[in-house]
C-alpha cells in the first residue's frame, strides 16, 4: 500500500488499460501506449493501471523513479457499444503469478451490477472472493471498481447510472468482500459524497474519471470529492485524451497532493 499511496496518504493514479475491453472508442489517446507511459512518468503519477499484455512496457524501463504498477486482473464485454447477448466478467490471473513476476503493487477487479444481467454481478463477486484469498496470501493490495449500470435504449450498450444510493450499496458490498482500495464512481450527487466516504471507511476511495468531460468540470468535481474525503483519483480519458496531457496531469496532481484551490489549478491549464 505504501508503494501506491504517498506519505500524505493520497494517490494520483493514471489508468491506461482501456485497450483490453474490445471497444474502438476507448482506444482514443492510447493508440501509442509508449507515449502515455512516458507522459505518466514525466507527470510523476504515483501509480499506473495497465493490462497484463502491456505492463512490461512500464516495468522494463530503467528509471530511478516510476509509477507503481497496478495490474488489471479481469476483462468484461459490458463496455461494448451494443448490449451483448451474453455478458461476462472473466478473471484473468487467478493465481497472481503474472502480477508477482511483474512486481505489481496491486491488482484491480470490477464489481459490476447490471439490472438485466445478474450473472455478471455473480461472476464479479466470485472473482473478488477468489482473488481476495490469494491477495491475502501474498500481501498484494486488491483494488475493486464498483459500477452500477443501466441498459441503454434500443439495444445500445450499458451506461453508468450515477445513482447515489445504488452506488453506496455496491461500494459497501466491496468493503464487506474485503478489498483494500476502491476505485470509486463519482456519483451524480457530490453534495452527499462524504456519506459514501463514511460508509466505506477505512477503505480509501480513489474516484475514477469516467468519460471525457470539460476541463473545469473534471477539476471542480475532483476538488469536491477530495474535500469530501477521497484519497486521490484514478483518471484515464480525462488525462490522456487531453490535448495538453502534461498540463492536465499537473493540475490533477496539484489538487491531490498540494491541496490547491480551483484558481491555482485552472491557472496551470491557462498559462502560456
Amino acid at each position: 500500500m505504501q508503494r501506491i499511496f504517498q506519505p500524505d496518504g493520497r494517490c494520483f493514479q493514471v489508468a491506461a488499460d482501456h485497450g483490453l475491453f474490445n471497444e474502438y472508442a476507448l482506444l482514443q489517446g492510447v493508440e501509442q501506449l509508449e507515449r502515455v507511459i512516458d507522459l505518466a512518468v514525466a507527470a510523476r503519477a504515483d501509480a499506473l493501471l495497465l493490462s497484463p499484455g502491456q505492463a512490461r512496457r512500464l516495468q522494463e524501463r530503467h528509471l530511478p523513479q516510476k509509477p507503481a504498477l497496478i495490474l488489471r486482473a479481469d476483462v468484461t464485454n459490458l463496455y461494448d457499444p451494443r448490449r451483448p447477448d451474453y455478458g461476462y466478467s472473466e478473471l484473468l490471473d487467478p493465481h497472481l503469478e503474472q502480477a508477482l513476476k511483474l512486481d505489481a503493487a496491486g491488482v484491480v477487479l470490477n464489481l459490476l451490477l447490471a439490472p438485466d444481467n445478474p450473472a455478471v454481478h455473480h461472476q464479479s463477486v466470485r472473482n473478488i472472493a477468489s482473488l481476495r484469498e490469494v491477495c491475502e496470501r501474498y500481501g498484494m493490495p486488491l483494488m475493486v471498481e464498483p459500477l452500477v449500470l443501466k441498459a441503454g435504449r434500443d439495444g445500445s450498450g450499458y451506461e453508468v447510472v450515477g445513482d447515489f444510493e445504488a452506488a453506496v450499496a455496491l461500494h459497501r458490498q466491496a468493503v464487506e468482500l474485503g478489498v483494500d482500495i476502491i476505485k470509486a464512481d463519482p456519483t451524480d450527487n457530490l453534495d452527499r459524497y462524504h456519506e459514501l466516504v463514511r460508509l466505506t471507511d477505512p477503505i480509501p476511495l480513489l474516484p475514477r474519471g469516467g468519460g471525457r468531460v470539460d476541463d473545469e468540470e473534471i477539476l471542480r468535481r475532483t476538488w469536491r470529492m477530495l474535500q469530501a474525503g477521497a484519497r486521490g483519483v484514478v483518471y484515464g480519458r480525462n488525462i490522456f485524451q487531453h490535448p495538453r496531457f502534461d498540463r492536465m496531469a499537473e493540475a490533477v496532481r496539484t489538487l491531490v497532493h498540494e491541496h490547491a484551490d480551483m484558481d491555482a489549478v485552472l491557472g496551470i491549464l491557462r498559462r502560456s
